[in-house]
């Protein structure tokens, strides 16, 4: 979701709402959906803005309900915040989360009957999962407010997705083969990174006036700002796409990973789909099986392309290795394996990104 096709903007050119609710793991569109609100709120005399971070169990949810209730000193509007970065309220939270959706949908009553607007509700949430979406919290705050949903920026729409934000600046790649090489490389660099991908965007404004921008100027400009995310790396397992596979362990063993979280996560991922293909082969459905094992989204996409097709025995020889690394990745030795914890997980990352290559 970009700002120009948000609902969020589109409704705000409406006028306001008590309550609104963004959510999703994309830091730089986040934030800039609540710039916007912010920005918005402001040009209609909210002047005063209250931020609470909800983080861990003791957080006074008090405070919060006497802020909402109050207000302010020098301001009768006001703006009122609330991040929970972990999408975890906890019972209390929960249950004044359910409260003041209610008292949103009060105050949307009583203004559509003419009465002044004076607070505006905000609740910063990531990406829940579906029994997070299915909590009484978020059904009701679901029902009160307007929600606006930020989409991850996968890594195939990165490209089209730095093409139409180096566009917003006026500039664009040249056609043909070098633009898609030239906005390859700029991904390669900014590998799951959405913030740093604007900040190297930004960058080119500075360097370079509006028009056609070559390879060579891309890749003078933009620096290598990868993050390498172990889990994003059972993604490109999946994929089988093993140039990215080698690349992003390269980037986690020189970021310092750990080789025994990233052993464990690809390891978990063998053991699910082992389970998957044990339940398929007693008759079960696969997508009743995806369920049980708790597979959905993306990630579900991508095991249910590849397990109509990877066999038991295969799935076993995988498990049978990430038995063996276990003890190579804590210092141990295996006759079969490399001593060397990160060239064994290349090895065999190597073969399970072929496995699901060959499956598709």
């Amino acid at each position: 979701m970009t700002k120009a096709n948000s609902p969020l903007t589109a409704a705000l050119t409406q006028g306001l709402r008590v309550l609104y609710v963004i959510q999703g793991d994309e830091p730089l569109l986040q934030q800039e959906l609540l710039d916007e609100l912010r920005h918005s709120a402001h040009a209609r005399g909210f002047e005063q803005r209250v931020v609470f971070r909800v983080a861990g169990a003791r957080f006074d949810w008090s405070e919060v309900g006497s802020q909402a209730q109050s207000r302010g000193l020098f301001a009768e509007q006001q703006m009122l915040e609330i991040h929970i970065p972990n999408g975890k309220p906890g019972k209390d939270g929960g249950q004044f989360l359910v409260q003041l959706a209610e008292m949103a949908r009060t105050m949307q009553a009583e203004i559509a009957r003419g009465a002044s607007q004076e607070l505006l509700l905000v609740v910063v949430l990531p990406s829940l999962d579906k029994t997070q979406r299915q909590s009484s919290w978020f059904l009701a705050l679901e029902a009160a407010a307007l929600v606006s949903q930020v989409q991850k920026i996968e890594r195939d729409a990165l490209p089209s997705w730095i093409a139409q934000r180096l566009a917003r600046q006026g500039h664009q790649v040249k056609a043909g083969s070098e633009g898609v090489q030239t906005l390859q490389f700029f991904a390669d660099r900014v590998e799951g990174n959405t913030l740093a991908a604007h900040q190297e965007i930004q960058k080119l404004a500075l360097l370079y006036p509006p028009g056609e921008l070559s390879f060579e100027a891309v890749s003078a400009a933009v620096m290598n700002v990868a993050r390498f995310d172990v889990f994003k790396l059972t993604q490109a397992v999946l994929s089988g796409q093993l140039e990215r596979v080698e690349r992003m362990l390269d980037g986690l063993q020189a970021e310092g990973e750990s080789a025994v979280l990233v052993h464990y996560t690809l390891a978990e991922e063998v053991r699910v789909m082992s389970r998957i293909k044990a339940s398929m082969l007693n008759g079960q459905a696969l997508p009743m099986a995806l369920r049980e094992q708790r597979v959905w989204g993306v990630r579900e996409k991508l095991i249910e392309r590849v397990m109509a097709k990877l066999s038991a025995s295969t799935l076993e020889h995988h498990l049978l290795a990430a038995h063996q690394l276990d003890g190579v990745v804590k210092g141990l030795k295996s006759p079969r394996w490399p001593t060397d914890a990160w060239a064994a997980l290349h090895e065999w990352a190597h073969a399970l990104t072929r496995s699901c290559s060959l499956a598709k």
